[in-house]
């Protein structure tokens, strides 16, 4: 079995991390009832007791259960202490040793420069060795999962410096990062300046990024929320839904390795099938059905609303319209009691109402694992490398511009060591960059040039 690492980076980070726990322990003592240390469980856990195989839990007398020989596969990263300190502090708490912590206490204020050159330099060795230290306790290394905002100063400033560093130490581990963008109405004024000078890095170091917006995730949690009953045994804090829903999705994508399947689906054939040219590694997602565990009474959506649904612009978790668009590339990853049968005329009608590029005419990549999600018969994530991104990144350009013509705000950025004009220019060149990489494949995409034959890939 192959192991992943998760980094926790900033508030938003920390957060979903907080619900991304809690969830995985919540699906792993679903189906391993004999709390057996197991291949499945290593992926994201590791057991601290080398004497037995088996883990002990002690019940709360809240229905909860406190891991006690269970460390999880992580690294906590906030320049303030308050998240972090309340998760240790949680039932989840002794999930986690300090050595996997690193916090301060004054934050970066919404500030890019801040995160990426103050505090990743004073702290880019303590990182490295926290890093380092998590590394040496797997077997199997396949991936980092990096959460992080990309609206803050300590998300994206460090949340970009820590992926370079990964980059840089560990170039055959597959890197993940799984941004969140700012919504609209964004309070923080300066959140353009942030996600485009993020936005550089992870175009240049990533394997796969999986953006999320907080507007599209906002709107779906008003969307299933009517229809949600709550958990009378949990207070639910603000967020925490919208944050089951990223945490959900990244345990739908890991599932096959974690359980068995008909059509395994590796991470690394996610990395290999889905993005087609360098730069073009931004991946819209999508899930259904959309309730969350605790929504246990609500009715069972049938499997072909299943599919409709992850193909809807509702049900994007970043605002956008794929289906006005091209596919350059599709992944399917099923979960439960549906048949190939069921996956092929589903794709079947899919393929009349959505285009691929001509050289990549079944542009999909299928997995099944049979093990369901908690409290659901089945769940599909949709992963589309879609050309419609590049309507959402030309409004942050838009955004970008605004504020840059005017200078606004530039001299707390400049103020800090290590920054300089050019950070900005070489930013925003390289968002346009990417900008007209997927404009090029969407205008060029469906012509096929004169003398080439048509590509069938089965």
């Amino acid at each position: 079995m192959t192991q992943s690492i998760v980094i926790q980076v900033g508030q938003c980070g920390n957060q979903i991390g907080s619900r991304f726990w809690d969830l995985a322990l919540r699906e792993h003592s679903q189906y391993n009832k004999h709390s057996l240390y197991d291949g499945p469980l290593s992926t994201f856990f590791r057991n601290v007791d080398t004497i037995k195989r088996q883990y002990r839990e002690i019940p709360l007398g809240n229905g909860r259960e406190k891991i006690h020989t269970l460390k999880a596969r992580a690294v906590l990263v906030d320049m303030e202490e308050g998240v972090v300190n309340n998760l240790i502090s949680s039932p989840l708490g002794d999930l986690f040793d300090s050595r996997q912590l690193m916090t301060d206490v004054s934050g970066s204020g919404n500030n890019w420069a801040v995160g990426h050159y103050m505090y990743g330099d004073k702290y880019k060795e303590k990182i490295f060795d926290i890093v380092r230290h998590e590394t040496e306790k797997c077997d199997c290394l396949q991936s980092f999962f990096v959460f992080h905002s990309m609206g803050g100063g300590t998300g994206s400033g460090l949340g970009s410096r820590i992926l370079s560093l990964l980059h840089d130490e560990y170039k055959h581990v597959y890197k993940f990062s799984v941004p969140v963008f700012p919504s609209v109405d964004d309070d923080v004024i300066t959140s353009p300046y942030n996600s485009v000078l993020a936005m550089r890095l992870l175009s240049d170091i990533s394997d796969c990024v999986l953006p999320f917006d907080n507007e599209a995730l906002i709107d779906i949690t008003k969307l299933t929320g009517a229809s949600a009953k709550k958990d009378p045994l949990k207070k639910e804090k603000p967020f925490d839904r919208m944050n089951d829903i990223v945490a959900g999705l990244l345990l739908n994508l890991t599932s096959s390795a974690r359980f068995e399947g008909t059509l395994n689906v590796d991470l690394n054939e996610i990395a290999m099938n889905m993005v087609p040219f360098p730069r073009m590694q931004y991946l819209l997602s999508s899930m259904a059905p959309l309730y969350m565990p605790k929504d246990v009474g609500m009715a069972i959506r049938k499997i072909d609303q299943m599919f409709a649904e992850t193909f809807s612009k509702e049900f994007q978790l970043l605002k956008v319209q794929p289906r006005q668009h091209l596919y350059l590339a599709c992944a399917l990853l099923v979960r439960g009691r549906v048949s190939l049968s069921d996956i092929r005329r589903n794709i079947d009608k899919l393929n009349a109402c959505i285009s691929f590029p001509y050289w990549n005419e079944k542009g999909w990549k299928i997995g099944h694992c049979n093990t369901p999600p908690v409290d659901k018969p089945y769940s599909l994530l949709t992963l589309a490398n879609n050309t419609s991104i590049l309507v959402y990144f030309d409004k942050i350009r838009e955004k970008f511009i605004k504020l840059y013509k005017r200078r606004a705000h530039l001299h707390h950025y400049l103020g800090v060591d290590g920054m300089e004009m050019g950070c900005f220019e070489e930013s925003i060149e390289s968002l346009l960059g990417v900008i007209e990489g997927y404009r090029k494949m969407e205008t060029q995409g469906q012509i096929q040039p004169k003398g080439v034959p048509r590509v069938k890939i089965v």
